[in-house]
């Protein structure tokens, strides 16, 4: 790992050392994968005022996250599926995040259940839920969660409907993997990766377990996920789930001002704005363009995260800047966990916090709360 300097290292190597349909399924977007490009090419457009002859001897990335200190603004992101980006590779991330200080959150679609990684981890760690029909298995996901002593919930509320990514269609993506000439020549050649998840704790998703008599046919669980996402799920469903969760709750999802000041209303304590990292509604504005306005309007009623595009320390400081309070990143530490487990996680959040420190220094800052809009070029 010496010689990675960027997060587009790891993404190189992830690519590598791990089969297309997987690592395709962490890094391409919806359709045309419009919001997906937007995403970067927005973030990369927010230009920095360097400033000179300024102390910053004292900079410090600390800050408070829903009230508990991390050592930077940043949170890992759900991912699904990261157990087959590397053998337990949620218990590896998790374990990661939580040897840096900051918050790791666990995916309904994960490989390891909750009660794999809360008995193989050392904190509590937050757990991100997806609303399905069956609500008598969402409310047992929830009481897992608190058995789990899990920190806060993350409502995912984009995923209503599923948006068609064309490159999990191409490469047959499944999970346990469905076997053909090209999957097996393709395995072949990343005789590491097999090893490692060989050896992992499981090969289908974790939190589904013994839900379906059949869930590790291939089609049999493909079926009852796809058919399960609810598209009646509504507002007042939030006051359900809070009936039941009576922990921190963030709503992640929310690109527009008016879903903004709903959201608002329900007492959940924090909202992610995000557009589901380009892979849900394509044609939708990237997260970077709608976080201004949704930060005036209720910025001062509840945490405002932020989630899409982030790839380095520079895009955390453009987020600050436009007044989100911490960032979430998803792609940028699959990719690390794709190249190197644990490490290359590790090295994910090290990059973008020494990337982050860089930037502060040389825009003359030294504490997060002094980030604003005046450190950017007008």
């Amino acid at each position: 790992m010496k010689h990675i300097t960027c997060i587009d290292d790891l993404r190189t190597l992830h690519q590598r050392r791990v089969p297309k349909a997987f690592f395709d399924y962490c890094d391409r977007g919806s359709y045309a994968e419009e919001t997906l490009r937007a995403n970067r090419e927005d973030m990369q457009a927010i230009k920095f005022r360097q400033r000179v002859l300024v102390d910053v001897s004292r900079r410090d990335t600390s800050t408070m996250i829903l009230g508990e200190s991390s050592t930077m603004p940043l949170i890992l992101a759900p991912v699904g599926l990261l157990g087959m980006q590397h053998g337990d590779g949620e218990i590896h991330a998790c374990r990661a995040a939580q040897a840096a200080g900051i918050p790791f959150t666990q995916s309904t679609m994960s490989i390891c259940s909750i009660e794999d990684i809360a008995a193989n981890v050392e904190k509590p760690f937050w757990f991100q839920l997806y609303v399905m029909k069956d609500r008598g298995f969402i409310k047992e996901l929830i009481q897992r969660a608190m058995a789990a002593k899990c920190s806060a919930l993350v409502l995912t509320v984009d995923l209503q409907v599923i948006g068609q990514r064309h490159q999990d269609i191409k490469n047959g993506m499944t999970v346990p993997p469905e076997w053909s000439l090209s999957k097996l020549i393709d395995f072949a050649t990343k005789p590491a990766w097999v090893s490692g998840v060989l050896q992992g704790k499981r090969r289908t998703f974790g939190n589904l377990a013994g839900h379906l008599k059949v869930s590790d046919d291939i089609t049999s669980l493909s079926t009852w996920i796809n058919s399960q996402f609810d598209t009646s799920l509504n507002w007042n469903d939030i006051e359900w789930i809070r009936s039941i969760w009576p922990g921190k709750l963030i709503l992640k999802g929310i690109l527009d001002v008016e879903d903004a000041e709903l959201a608002a209303k329900t007492g959940a304590q924090a909202l992610v704005v995000s557009n589901h990292g380009g892979r849900q509604l394509d044609g939708a504005p990237s997260s970077i363009e709608a976080l201004p306005e949704i930060v005036d309007a209720v910025g001062s009623q509840m945490e405002i995260m932020f989630d899409g595009g982030v790839r380095a320390g520079q895009d955390v400081m453009r987020a600050l800047a436009l007044g989100a309070k911490s960032c979430m990143i998803g792609r940028a530490y699959a990719h690390g966990l794709g190249a190197g487990g644990q490490a290359g996680v590790a090295k994910a959040i090290d990059i973008i916090q020494k990337e982050l420190l860089t930037t502060m220094g040389l825009c003359g800052v030294n504490r997060i709360d002094e980030i604003d809009d005046h450190i950017i070029a007008v």
